[in-house]
């Protein structure tokens, strides 16, 4: 089968390409996804079996000074990939996220719920959802909080600050962390079902930042009481994040627990660059 990966250079591409050695691996330097107007033509020329984009503009703050790429990269290049598809006939995936909600009810989020962005990146991702929603043949996967060892991500950067002493992080905002192995593996299992429409993949239990921060540093070694709680306004970001934007599916088996797979890449040693940080950490000194 003739998979074609967008974005395969990123923390969910990347999992996907150990999972699907084989698959076209399509990275920026292959296709600039703001260069819309060449999306549709190349796909059409490649002829793929399935699509599946990991290919975002994932740039949460940037967004509200440039909502117009983030819309171009996260919604209109979306649309192109569902128009291709469907002259193809062929399966696509594209993923979304917990922000597309406004985390304002203290109940989970379904795939009926309805969404209400409270940021750009959130709206460009509705955007995207419709979008690729338009052709039947598409499944947009909603999921949460990624970590990985290939990729600066939450978990990370947490680690990075822990080993210079005690870090802040953020208690007053919920979610499900979620591996990008994870995701990808059910992806692809979802994909073998023929599953289309939206789909949420995000692990249990719910947590906040400060306790996913806590079970990182225990399991690292670096001690739990290395974490201090407090609260989002003590440290505000441009962009509005949503309070309790918990994801959970009415459409499949539940995921294992997150921190088995937190424990197994912790174990195995292998981390990766996080200079870029975090906006839920901040040292005591930032």
């Amino acid at each position: 089968m003739k998979t074609l990966i967008f974005g395969a250079s990123g923390q969910v591409g990347t999992a996907f390409g150990r999972l699907l050695p084989e698959a076209i691996a399509w990275t920026r330097a292959d296709l600039d996804l703001r260069e819309t107007g060449r999306i549709r033509p190349l796909i059409e020329d490649l002829a793929p079996d399935r699509i599946i984009n990991c290919a975002a503009y994932t740039a949460v703050d940037a967004a509200e000074d440039d909502e117009e790429t983030a819309r171009l990269v996260n919604g209109t290049a979306v649309g192109e990939m569902a128009d291709a598809a469907a002259g193809l006939g062929i399966p696509l995936v594209t993923f979304s996220t917990d922000y597309v909600f406004d985390g304002e009810s203290d109940e989970f989020y379904t795939e009926t719920s309805e969404p209400n962005p409270l940021n750009a990146y959130g709206r460009s991702k509705v955007v995207a959802e419709d979008l690729a929603l338009a052709y039947p043949g598409s499944l947009v996967i909603r999921t949460s909080w990624l970590f990985s060892a290939t990729h600066p991500n939450f978990v990370a950067a947490i680690l990075a600050r822990a080993v210079q002493g005690l870090v802040r992080v953020v208690d007053d905002q919920w979610g499900r962390p979620t591996s990008a192995t994870t995701l990808a593996a059910a992806t692809l299992a979802a994909l073998d079902d023929e599953t289309v429409g939206l789909l949420h993949i995000a692990s249990p239990p719910t947590t906040t930042w400060f306790g996913l921060a806590r079970e990182a540093c225990r399991l690292a070694g670096l001690g739990a009481e290395s974490v201090v709680p407090c609260a989002s306004a003590e440290f505000p970001r441009p962009a509005i994040r949503p309070r309790r934007a918990v994801l959970v599916t009415e459409r499949g088996a539940d995921l294992a627990d997150w921190h088995l797979d937190l424990g197994e890449w912790l174990r195995s040693g292998e981390h990766c660059d996080s200079s870029d940080g975090h906006p839920a950490v901040q040292s005591p000194s930032d």
